[in-house]
């Protein structure tokens, strides 16, 4: 490391070092060259031509040559800076790989040094435990981490990387200098050719100045720039020398530390070796004994080697028997193991000892006496690792010897042994590292010893030992290299062997090569069995996730079914509720008749009064003219007009009673019409979720059936899997059996390979007996698997049942309420029919007679047409004759057509006339009942006038408050305005005008949607002509009134637009006139801006709106296709005009021409509105170019007009395309008229199909019907319940229905269509619809009309309702006028209750209208939803029977699953039996194969023998008794192991029948489980059997139990018939109650006209009195003129009086007002009194604290007051030194005159009297002087003072007094403002040390310094300059009274500082300085 760090540092210090150097010698050059240039130039600017030329071009030359030096010096740095940077990188790369592996070599040492430790740490607890006795000392030593070295490593390692950023900087300056350089030798080459130019030339000296200054710039730059360059260069080169010493410093650092560790180390071994001082020998002796033992192992290993040779030569002959002794070998090989770990355990123990004896090694290096006894160690461990190594090599060969063995067996061995090999190899590797590592250690130990040997070589002891364990080392080497011998002669046998087994396997190849095929066929057969498992695994998985999913359904559903329970059960709850609120109301019904009989008693009660009030007038008239006789009854009268005036008020009283029960009856009915109402909607919300409940559970039954058909179709795929399973299995086993055939026919070849082949048969065997095994196992668990689903679908269906049941229950309690709400339906109908018979017959008359007058025109048209085809056929000219001719025929066949459509017509027109004739006779009857009832209405129109007058009154006059209050709200608003344009810029008027654009915008958009609105019109016409085509005229009057409403509303809306945009332009334009030139500039820019994007929008628009225009045109291509699919409309009109041609064959034409007439009437207009709109669309543009005026607001270009004015041109182009297309349509409309005839017997198809339908869904029904049936068992608990709730329903919905279409007045369902033909056009569309509409659509639509019909019904009830109340508001409006004119004097009071009636009412009105609409809203609302429910219900009710076919089809598909299951076990058992079956045969034929085999080897070696005994009979007969008994030995020993053999064969033969013996067993379980299972398939064909008869039986119960309910119903029917009659009576009392109130009330208008008429005949009556009067008087006069004054006198006080009265009452009325208020201001003054009185309580309390608070404040205060004055007395006596020094120096200063005015100012500091001061002054100078001197000698403090500054001169004629004024009125002008001392800003008294500011000072001062702190010019002249602040301890000594002088008081510590001197605001700052001095 070092060596690297110091390498890095010389070679960047060197490269940097030779940069610097060459950059120092440039810089010196250049410096020089400068120096030398200014110095010559400065010298000889005199003798330039001549010697300077010379000097300049021996200049050039040496610059030239410096400049190519320069040159060639910086190529060579640039090629060694490029050197040295690929060094660098280089040096970097290769110092990097040596960190990693000195890191490496760390780790690999601070393991080593922590084995050490972990050793020595060993050595010393066993030296503690030996020599316990002994002075060692136990040291404990922590093993110290080397973290840090690798930390440093790493830093060290980006400290490289920073040292690479260093030296790309160095040579980025590099290079710049390098630019610097050529451009200084450019400069220089310019200087040269001026010198030459001026060679010639006398230069002027302005020139040569020039360029001196221009030199000696450039020098100064030049040297500015070296220092820049040197200064970097030397930061540069000290960080670079700082990070080299920094890695210096850490390399030293880490090597100091690890020999420090490597010290430790050492001192720790010498401290052990130390610590053990006394030697044994006993170890040495345990050494050499393990040595002796290992020798002994290793002999055994020699003799057990030699016996595995011996072994291995046995083998080699006994081939054949290499099975047997195979097994002995592993037997042995595991001894072997067992013994190598022996070994390993006894080596591993030496080793330990090996490392106990390495102290007792460093015992023997400090005694002389036991230094030799290491060489024998070491030797000893040397030869223990040798040992090792021996056993190591022995135990390989062991391996290899046995796998060689193997091999001779089996090739696959081979591998196994070669792995264990390659294990051996690498544990050899490790233990050879180990023994490296030990080496290196005895290395170190033996260097160490060879020291201790020099010291000490006398001791030969140790030598002998030395030497007789080397003598044992050698002996030992010497038995190791006879193993290895020995190893080679056994590899030369293993070699032979080899190649022997090397012909063995070429033949083993050839047999394996025929097994490898057949094996791969097996293995072929066995992967599609394979694959084919996996595939029924899939399907198995599938099927359990389809489980699992309908489990989830399941549970799904039964939370469905739960909360329609709770539904249900909520919804019991309401119908509860709602019986107790229909009971409450018929109450409440009760009770209001009740009241209305006692309101019409109470009516003929007043009555009797008003006729009583009559008559009382009468008399009272009959007494006036008795009063007017007599002149005395003046009392009487009196009396008279008072009774007449409680009359009054007692008529007054009732009138109001009676209005105000009224207005309550009027509440109380509109509460229970909104209570009915929302019983209604609870009744249809209650029926909704029925409905959704019976849909949910519909569904529900669906989805199972899905479930269970899906489940018998994977059954049935199963099943045909599993019998191609077995099929295949099947033939997998004939092909083994061919196979075994093939096995045994190839035996005889060749024994040692079929004993091979046979092995690997048997191991397929057991792999395939093992795939059984696991097949077996997967069957199980299939078994098991559908077990569990058959008992959860059980469950699930239980579950289901359950649930069907309770859906089943609510079906028929639905079904019963709808049957009994249609029953109720049809009594209601049948009471409004003949109500809807008269308008149906007055509509049928006018429809007949508008058809008439159309056909008479269309007949007119057609005779016209047919004149004019003459007319151009008599004027063609003969070449044209063809098309005549053409035209002629097609007009034949259509007059031929049109006569027969006329005979038609004549014969409907007959028909119609009977019809007529009938009608009129009806209409006749009719009109007598309309005449009566018309009466009756004119009657109740002019009330019902009256009172919409009134209204339509006030309505205008509220909406004239409403125009004015927006009046004053828009002038506000603009008020706003204008004050908001002041304070706004230039983006407000953007923003408005913004507005105005998008106002543009919209208008555009609006022109686009006018042409929207064309199209749409043109859609609309369309449609209206094909309803025509069925209901004639009505319609074309019906459109009319659209279009004028559509211009209307069109025109309206123009208009509001055109008034906001002159609104707008009007705010522009006081806008742009208000706003300046410059403003508008800017602002007409940003319009620019704006306008353009928004013309890119407009744009865009017109783009979007052509879009439109082209969608619209197909959807008029749509429309078009929707007129040919409704031309089997006009079948209609055609029968009509066969019927009329019948009658007027005439007229037939002209009835043609009319409709043709009447069709072009209708397109013609469609023009005229297109026309308008385009107009429109052209004053639109008007309108716009005129709102928008031009380039003076910035307006929009007349560009973006003309774009318009084009687009509208095209929309004129489009329209008059949709002009040409109506023309299409007229003619297609003719067409039309051709293609009746098809479409009549297309209709008549179609008729049959709906026949064949409606039969179709009768058996639905009926179906349906019988399903209910089935399921009606709980019937009788909800019976009474179910009639009550359709009672009820049925009065709800009659309410309901009455209520919502007064309120709403929505139509939801088109109004029914009356005559024959409009039921015919129905049954067309439904044709044409394809038969969308189903059998509860049209029961729906029965419902819904009969449901309008019973609304018309209750409007026309509410309407007569209504109008009764109406007149009696006018009854008592007119019983109010009569006593108005009556009685004159109180119509001010009456006139101000009726106002009050009249808000009353208004404020009634509208919340009726707000009610209304709220209701209305609420029923488009309710109506959606019911939609939306009847459409969930019909789902529901589909998924319920969807789930029920599922549910029967999965349990079809359990009971197939398992009888298929049962036959998969059977199959399974059946192969598992063939199976064993084979595994027999395989081993009765190896057994067979075994015995051939020992025949062959006994004959082989019988054929031997007999060929010896030839050979020896030949040669002699010497050795025939040797070989004979040979013979027979070796045939007796054959004997004994075949005999051997025979036994196994029998006993393996005894097996295989006791296996037989079982199989048997098995099969004849098997077949009685077959009969079993037969049993069972019976038993379940009878169970089936009974259950269909048990099905029938329960269908036929159900049959009764229908029966039996249909009577039921019949016997309901008529309960219901009863309650519709008493309902009818019902009505019919109230109809009777109605004419009866109508009878009174004509009763009482005709005692109104009565009165009305006695009214004016008293009126007449009091004029003729009048008359007679005067002529009385007139007579009269002379003789009762006093008379008259008296009487005149008295009516007067009368008057009078009753004025007085009057204004008593009112007086009294202000006065009971001013009470109020009174009594108001003096609850609000008890209540503010209250709330005083409890704050004054709180303030109490707080008094109380503060007060407290006082307290404590006090003592503190008395605390101060008492510190301040002790401080003060002793702080009394001292003086400022700084001040005194000031007085003094300005007493010199002073002119000499004024100099006792000084001395007098001290004194005043110093507290001298006056009298001392004048004796001092008195005296002579000598005295001052002593003075003086006392008084410098007294060192005192005073208050400083800022002494006078030096350039000051005194001025003579001041004073010094009036200087020291001025001087401290200039200091004491602080920066600062003084600070406000406020009572609030002081502070608190808690803190401690500090105390309260304004303590100190008096209230007098404090009011002072408040008022100064609120001036800020007021600034206190006394500031001392140095701290700006004079303390002020005590304020009883300022003034004359004082203690002492203020500027003598010191500043303390302990008390607080004030910027300002409190004075008080009358004296100046003057004046107290006066005051000062004067003092």
């Amino acid at each position: 490391m070092s060596s690297w760090f110091g390498g890095l540092g010389s070679g960047l210090g060197h490269s940097l070092g030779q940069v610097g150097g060459s950059l120092a010698s440039l810089t010196d050059q250049i410096s020089n060259f400068t120096k030398d240039m200014l110095l010559e130039g400065a010298e000889e600017v005199e003798d330039l031509p001549n010697s300077g030329r010379k000097e300049i071009e021996a200049i050039q030359a040496i610059l030239r040559s410096e400049n190519e030096r320069l040159k060639k010096y910086c190529t060579d740095l640039e090629e060694k800076h490029e050197a040295s940077e690929l060094q660098i990188k280089h040096q970097s790369a290769s110092y990097r790989n040596q960190l990693q592996q000195k890191e490496v070599e760390i780790s690999h040492l601070k393991a080593r040094q922590i084995a050490l430790q972990d050793q020595l740490l060993k050595l010393q607890a066993a030296a503690q435990s030996v020599h316990s006795g002994a002075g060692g000392v136990p040291i404990t030593t922590a093993p110290s981490s080397f973290g840090y070295g690798i930390s440093h490593h790493s830093s060290a390692f980006r400290d490289d990387d920073m040292d690479f950023s260093d030296i790309i900087s160095s040579q980025q300056e590099i290079n710049r200098l390098s630019i610097e350089v050529s451009r200084l030798e450019s400069e220089v080459g310019h200087w040269r050719h001026i010198a030459q130019s001026q060679g010639t030339q006398k230069s002027d000296q302005s020139e040569i100045c020039k360029l001196q200054n221009i030199i000696k710039e450039l020098k100064q730059n030049r040297s500015q720039e070296i220092d820049d360059h040197q200064h970097e260069m030397s930061v540069l080169q000290n960080a670079h020398q700082q990070k080299l010493a920094e890695i210096s410093r850490r390399h030293r650092g880490e090597l100091n530390d690890y020999k420090e560790r490597i010290e430790e180390l050492e001192n720790l071994l010498q401290q052990g070796g130390s610590g053990v001082t006394v030697t044994d020998q006993t170890k040495i002796c345990e050494m050499q004994k393990t040595i002796q033992v290992l020798q002994t192992e290793k002999v055994e290993s020699t003799k057990k080697i030699e016996e595995l040779e011996d072994k291995i030569k046995d083998i080699t002959k006994k081939l054949p028997s290499a099975e047997n002794d195979r097994d002995v070998l592993k037997r042995e090989q595991e001894q072997l193991s067992v013994e190598k770990q022996q070994i390993i355990e006894q080596c591993e123990n030496s080793k330990l000892e090996c490392s106990k004896l390495q102290p007792s090694v460093m015992e023997q290096s400090d005694n002389v006496a036991e230094k030799g006894g290491i060489l024998p160690q070491s030797s000893s461990v040397e030869e223990v690792f040798r040992l090792q190594q021996a056993l190591s090599d022995a135990e390989n060969e062991i391996v290899r010897l046995s796998s060689l063995n193997q091999d001779n067996s089996l090739a696959e061995d081979n591998l196994k042994l070669k792995m264990h090999v390659q294990a051996l190899e690498k544990e050899k590797s490790l233990l050879s590292q180990e023994k490296d590592e030990l080496q290196i250690s005895l290395s170190k130990l033996s260097s160490e010893y060879e020291v201790i040997k020099n010291t000490a070589s006398t001791d030969m002891n140790l030598n002998l030992q030395l030497h007789d364990l080397k003598l044992n080392l050698e002996s030992k080497e010497k038995e190791l290299n006879q193993s290895i011998n020995e190893k080679k002669i056994l590899i030369a046998e293993l070699e032979e062997l080899d190649n022997q087994n090397q012909e063995a396997t070429k033949h083993m190849i050839l047999i394996k090569d025929q097994l490898s095929k057949q094996q791969s066929e097996g293995a072929n057969v066995i992967r599609k069995l394979k694959q084919d498992l996996d595939d029924e695994k899939k399907r198995v998985h599938q099927l359990e996730d389809d489980k699992m999913n309908i489990t989830k359904e399941l549970n799904v559903q039964k939370e469905k079914l739960t909360q329609s329970e709770l539904s249900l059960s909520d919804l019991h709850l309401t119908k509860q509720k709602l019986e107790d609120k229909v009971e409450d109301l018929v109450d409440q019904l009760s009770k209001s008749q009740k009241n209305s009989l006692n309101i019409q008693k109470e009516n003929l009660e007043l009555k009797e009064h008003i006729r009583q009030n009559e008559e009382e007038l009468s008399r009272v008239r009959n007494e006036l003219t008795l009063f007017l006789n007599q002149d005395s009854n003046s009392n009487f009268k009196d009396d008279l007009l008072k009774e007449r005036e409680a009359e009054v008020r007692n008529l007054k009283q009732n009138l109001s009673e009676i209005e105000q029960l009224n207005e309550n009856l009027k509440k109380v009915a509109f509460d229970l019409k909104t209570e009915n109402e929302k019983l209604v909607l609870a009744c249809e919300d209650v029926r909704c979720k029925l409905e959704e409940s019976i849909a949910g559970n519909n569904q529900i039954s669906l989805e199972k059936d899905t479930i269970v058909e899906t489940l018998k179709r994977e059954k049935e795929q199963i099943e045909a899997e599993l019998f191609q399973a077995e099929k295949k299995l099947l033939e997998e086993a004939n092909n083994y059996r061919q196979t075994i055939q093939e096995l045994s026919n190839a035996r005889n070849l060749n024994t040692s390979a079929l004993q091979l082949a046979h092995e690997r048969v048997v191991q397929l065997n057991q792999e395939k007996d093992f795939e059984i095994a696991e097949l077996k196992k997967n069957i199980d668990q299939m078994a098991t698997d559908q077990q569990e689903t058959n008992e959860m679908l059980a469950s699930s269906l239980e579950e289901q049942k359950q649930m069907t049941q309770l859906i089943n229950e609510k079906e028929v309690l639905i079904e019963k309420l709808k049957e009994k709400s249609l029953d109720l339906q049809k009594e209601l109908d049948k009471c409004s029919q003949a109500l809807i018979k008269n308008e149906t017959l007055r509509q049928t008359i006018e429809e007949k007679d508008r058809s008439l007058g159309s056909m008479k025109e269309e007949n007119n048209h057609l005779q016209e047409e047919l004149e004019r085809l003459r007319e151009q056929q008599n004027r063609a000219v003969p070449v044209t004759e063809p098309k005549t001719l053409d035209s002629i025929t097609e007009l034949e066949s259509e007059v031929s057509q049109l006569n027969i459509i006329k005979n038609h017509l004549e014969e409907e027109v007959k028909h119609h006339q009977k019809i007529i004739e009938d009608q009129n006779q009806n209409k006749v009857q009719l009109l007598q009942s309309l005449q009566e009832q018309k009466k009756e209405m004119d009657e109740f129109k002019y009330q019902y006038e009256q009172m919409n007058v009134t209204h339509t009154q006030l309505f205008l006059e509220k909406d004239e408050e409403i125009k004015n209050l927006q009046k004053t709200i828009e002038q506000i608003k603009a008020q706003l305005h204008v004050e908001r344009q002041d304070i706004r810029t230039e983006n407000s008027d953007i923003f408005q005008e913004t507005k105005v654009q998008s106002l543009t915008i919209e208008n555009g958009s609006e022109k686009h949607d006018l042409s929207k609105a064309e199209t749409e019109k043109l859609v609309k016409g369309i449609k209206e002509r094909e309803l025509e085509i069925k209901l004639l005229n009505e319609k074309n009057i019906s459109l009319t009134k659209q279009i004028d409403q559509l211009s209307k509303d069109e025109v309206g809306k123009l208009t509001q637009i055109i008034q906001q945009k002159d609104v707008e332009i009007q705010a522009l334009h006081a806008r742009i006139s208000s706003a300046s030139y410059t403003q508008d500039v800017v602002y007409l820019q940003q319009q620019l801006e704006a306008f353009t994007m928004e013309r890119e929008q407009v744009l865009a628009v017109l783009n979007e709106k052509t879009r439109e225009n082209s969608h619209l045109k197909t959807e008029y291509h749509k429309m078009m296709d929707i007129v040919a699919a409704k031309e089997a409309a006009l079948i209609k009109l055609q029968d009509e005009n066969k019927k009329l041609s019948m009658k007027f064959e005439s007229s037939g034409q002209d009835m043609f021409k009319e409709t043709v007439q009447n069709l072009s009437r209708i397109i013609r207009e469609k023009d005229i509105e297109i026309d308008a709109l385009s107009q429109k669309c052209q004053t639109l543009l008007a309108v716009l170019q005129t709102s928008s005026p031009g380039n003076e607001v910035g307006g929009v270009n007349s560009n973006q007009f003309e774009e318009l004015l084009q687009e509208r041109d095209k929309l004129k182009q489009q329209v008059k395309k949709m002009e040409e297309w109506k023309q299409q349509v007229m003619t297609t409309v003719q067409n039309m008229q051709h293609e009746s005839a098809q479409l009549q017997e297309e209709l008549h198809q179609l008729q049959a199909q709906v026949l064949v339908d409606s039969d179709n869904n009768s058996k639905l029904q009926v179906d349906y019907t019988g399903l209910i049936q089935n399921y009606e068992q709980n019937e009788t608990k909800l019976k009474n319940f179910g009639q009550e709730l359709a009672q009820v329903q049925h009065s709800i919905g009659q309410l309901c229905n009455t209520k919502d279409l007064l309120l709403g007045k929505l139509d939801i369902i088109s109004p029914q269509l009356s005559s024959g033909l409009s039921l015919a056009f129905q049954s067309i569309e439904e044709s044409l619809g394809t038969d969308k509409c189903a059998v509860p659509s049209e029961t729906s639509l029965f419902l819904q009309q009969e449901v309008e019909d019973l609304r018309k019904s209750l409007q026309e009830k509410d309407a007569t309702i209504r109008t009764l109340e109406e007149n009696n508001q006018k009854l008592s409006d007119s019983i109010a006028a009569s006593s108005e004119v009556e009685k004159k004097e109180q119509t001010d009071s009456e006139i101000k209750q009726l106002k009050e009636k009249q808000d009353v009412l208004q404020n009634l009105l509208k919340e009726k209208d707000l009610l209304i609409k709220a209701k209305s809203d609420q029923l488009l609302s309710s109506n959606e939803n019911f939609t939306n429910k009847v459409n969930e219900n019909e789902l529901l009710r589909q998924s319920v029977t969807n789930l029920k076919e599922r549910v029967l089809i999965l349990e079809m598909d359990i009971s197939t699953l398992k009888g298929e299951n049962e036959k998969i076990l059977e199959a399974s058992r059946e192969k598992e039996t063939e199976y064993q079956a084979l595994q027999e045969t395989n081993m009765k034929f190896s057994m067979m194969l075994r015995e051939k085999e020992f025949e062959c080897h006994s004959m082989k070696e019988k054929a031997l023998a007999f060929e010896q005994l030839l050979k020896e009979k030949e040669q002699g007969k010497t050795g025939e008794l040797n070989q004979l008994l040979n013979a027979v030995k070796s045939m007796q020993e054959k004997t004994v192991t075949f005999q051997q053999e025979r036994d196994q064969v029998m006993l393996a033969l005894k097996q295989k029948q006791m296996e037989n013996s079982t199989l048997q067993h098995e099969i004849q379980h098997l077949r009685d489980k077959e009969l079993r299972l037969n049993q069972e398939l019976e038993r379940l064909r009878n169970h089936l059997l009974e259950s269909e008869d048990s099905y029938t039986r329960e269908i036929l119960a159900a049959e009764d139990r229908e029966t039996k309910l249909r009577k039921k119903v019949t016997i309901l029917e008529e309960k219901l018939i009863s309650s519709s009659n008493a309902m009818e009576n019902a009505s019919h009392q109230a109809s009777v109650q109605v004419e009866s109130l109508q009878e009174q009330l004509n009763v009482v208008s005709k005692q109104r006209d009565e009165t009305a008429l006695q009214l004016s005949v008293s009126q007449e009556q009091v004029k003729q009195y009048a008359l007679s009067l005067t002529n009385l008087q007139m007579v009269l006069e002379h003789f009762q003129q006093e008379e008259k004054a008296m009487y005149s006198a008295e009516l007067e006080k009368e008057k009078q009086h009753t004025a007085e009265w009057k204004k008593k009452a009112e007086n009294l009325e202000g006065k009971v007002l001013s009470l109020q208020e009174r009594l108001d201001e003096a609850n609000a003054a008890l209540d503010s009194a209250s709330r005083l009185t409890e704050q004054l309580d709180l303030k109490e309390e707080q008094i109380e604290e503060l007060k407290k608070q006082n307290e404590l404040r006090q003592e503190m205060l008395d605390d101060a007051q008492k510190k301040l004055m002790n401080l003060v007395n002793s702080t009394e006596g001292k003086v400022d030194k700084d001040l005194m020094r000031n007085l003094f120096i300005g007493h010199f200063h002073t002119p000499k005159n004024k100099r006792h005015e000084v001395l007098r100012l001290m004194g005043s500091i110093l507290d001298i009297p006056r009298e001392e001061m004048e004796q001092l002054f008195n005296e002579d100078y000598g005295g001052v002087t002593k003075w003086m001197t006392g008084w410098l000698g007294g060192g005192s403090k005073s208050v400083p003072n800022t002494p006078l500054r030096p350039n000051q001169q005194p001025m003579l004629n001041n004073s010094f007094s009036e200087l020291f004024v001025k001087f401290l009125e200039t200091e004491s002008h602080p920066s600062i403002p003084p600070p406000k001392l406020s009572v609030h800003g002081m502070k608190p008294l808690d803190s401690p040390g500090k105390r309260k500011q304004g303590s100190v000072v008096p209230g007098s001062f404090k009011d002072a310094a408040e008022l100064r702190t609120g001036r800020r010019t007021d600034v206190n002249p006394f500031l001392a300059p140095r701290s700006a602040a004079v303390p002020l301890i005590n304020p009883a000594g300022f003034g004359p009274g004082g203690s002492g002088h203020l500027l003598l008081k010191p500043i303390s510590d302990v008390l607080p500082t004030f910027t300002p001197l409190p004075v008080s605001p009358d004296n100046s700052a003057g004046v107290v300085l006066k005051d000062l001095l004067k003092q």
